[in-house]
C-alpha cells in the first residue's frame, strides 16, 4: 500500500460552495421550501441524501425529494461552462504528486459533473483516481467516499491526509481516523473548521501549497 492525498473536489479545487447553495435554494423554493441560504450553505458538503434531512427534517414528505434533487442539478448544470478551480488547485495536485504521493479526488459529485470538475481542475495527468456518487451508499459525514477513495488508490488509511473544506468532510475523514486540513475558500470559517476537527487551516490551495513542507502532507513518505 501507499502514502497518498485525498482531496475534496466542490469547494476545495473548484469554487462551486455557493453555486450549489443558490441552486438548491432556487429548486426548493420552486417546491415551496423557503430556506434561507446561510442554512443551505452549512450543508454543502452533504450529498442530496443528507442535505433535505438536516434542511427539511426528517419527518418531512420525501416524495418529491428525487424532482428537488434533479432542479438542483439542472439549476446548477447552467454554471458549468464557467465554473473555475481555486487558486493553486493544479498547481497544488502537481506538487504532492512530485513528492511521491498518491494524488486521490474523494468527491461526491456525479459522474458526468466530476468530469467537468477535472477538466476544470486541469491536472489528469497526475490523479491516480477519483470516486463519484456511485461508490457510496451514504454521502459526507458518512465516510463512505473517503473508504472507495481509499480502495481504489490502495492508499493506506495510516499514511493518508485528506483537504476539504467544510466540517462534513472533516467529520467524515475523522470517523477514519484520517488526519484532515482545512480550506477556507469553501466559505467555512477556520474557527468553524478547527472545531470539527482539521490538523490545520489554510485560505485556499495556493497558501496550502505555500505551506506544504510544514503541513500534515510534508510529513508523508512516500
Amino acid at each position: 500500500m501507499r502514502s497518498g492525498v485525498l482531496f475534496d473536489v466542490d469547494g476545495t479545487l473548484v469554487d462551486t460552495t455557493y453555486l450549489h447553495t443558490v441552486s438548491w435554494w432556487e429548486a426548493l423554493r420552486q417546491y415551496d421550501a423557503d430556506v434561507p441560504m446561510a442554512e443551505i450553505h452549512r450543508a454543502i458538503g452533504m450529498g442530496s441524501d443528507k442535505l433535505l434531512d438536516h434542511l427539511l427534517g426528517e419527518k418531512r414528505d420525501r416524495s418529491h425529494d428525487d424532482e428537488l434533487s434533479t432542479a438542483h442539478d439542472v439549476l446548477y448544470g447552467a454554471w458549468w461552462e464557467r465554473l473555475r478551480p481555486l487558486p493553486g488547485a493544479s498547481e497544488l495536485l502537481r506538487a504532492v504528486a512530485k513528492r511521491g504521493l498518491a494524488v486521490v479526488l474523494a468527491s461526491s459529485a456525479k459522474e458526468t459533473e466530476l468530469s467537468k470538475l477535472r477538466e476544470v481542475i486541469g491536472a489528469d495527468d497526475v490523479i491516480s483516481a477519483a470516486t463519484s456518487s456511485s461508490d457510496a451508499e451514504q454521502s459526507k459525514p458518512a465516510p463512505d467516499i473517503l473508504q472507495a477513495a481509499l480502495d481504489q488508490s490502495d492508499v493506506d488509511p495510516r499514511r493518508a491526509v485528506f483537504v476539504g473544506d467544510s466540517v462534513w468532510d472533516v467529520k467524515a475523514a475523522s470517523r477514519l481516523d484520517i488526519p484532515c486540513i482545512g480550506l477556507t475558500c469553501g466559505g467555512s470559517s477556520a474557527a468553524e473548521l478547527s472545531e470539527a476537527g482539521t490538523t490545520a487551516n489554510y485560505d485556499n490551495p495556493a497558501a496550502l501549497l505555500a505551506a506544504l513542507d510544514d503541513s500534515a502532507i510534508g510529513a508523508l513518505e512516500p
